[in-house]
């Protein structure tokens, strides 16, 4: 019998794969919103969420990952009227095939990992490894400034499911800490951006390297 809790792993294995192969910055910010809200509701199915206050958490977290912080990246890129991704490191049908490489290397990787959640989902740890594993991945084959931070926030939805399946206690304490991180990361980054495109008129990164003396 399917669980619950890998039918919503596997959409998030799809959207890593649809990620790597999209060009479209408002594309691509839909993907990882689409992550942050399935990644949110992991705890729901791993007996970790109990009460009013751990659900209540999980919203506000699902909010948080979902709706404003891609709305925050969303409101940048039209602000810098920035529509299409330049050209990337790695193309985007080899990295769709890297992205099914990485998904089976880590169903192999995540054998050798015991589990301490109750949950019996078979697809949890590989899509852990391979939603960090897949952040750290665009943050290298991709030079625009914005690809770059949906890198990171990608990576950190994989911290999240590491927390989420080795820790029971005060893991929304900790996750909360680490979203109002990434949210005031967010905002200092459209600050950044706009600095960028008033200077180079472009927010691919590889210009950065003309102001070394």
């Amino acid at each position: 019998m399917i669980e619950p809790l890998d039918t919503i792993l596997a959409l998030v294995l799809l959207s890593i794969l649809f990620s790597f192969g999209s060009s479209m910055l408002p594309g691509l910010i839909k993907l990882v919103a689409f992550q942050g809200v399935f990644v949110s509701l992991a705890p729901l199915f791993l007996d970790h969420t109990t009460g009013l206050g751990g659900i209540a958490f999980t919203l506000v977290t699902l909010v948080i990952r979902g709706i404003i912080i891609p709305l925050c990246i969303y409101m940048a890129i039209r602000k810098v009227a920035i529509r299409r991704e330049v050209e990337p490191i790695i193309g985007y049908n080899a990295s769709v095939l890297i992205g099914l490489a990485l998904i089976v290397a880590a169903t192999f990787v995540s054998r050798n990992f015991t589990l301490p959640s109750s949950s019996e989902s078979v697809l949890l740890m590989p899509t852990t490894i391979t939603l960090l594993v897949a952040g750290m991945f665009i943050l290298i084959a991709r030079r625009n400034a914005i690809a770059m931070v949906l890198g990171y926030i990608m990576m950190e939805n994989g911290i999240y499911l590491v927390g989420t399946t080795f820790s029971i206690r005060a893991i929304h304490i900790v996750e909360f800490g680490i979203l109002l991180d990434i949210l005031a990361a967010v905002m200092i980054m459209a600050i950044i951006l706009q600095n960028i495109k008033h200077t180079f008129d472009d927010i691919d990164t590889a210009l950065l390297r003309t102001l070394k003396e």
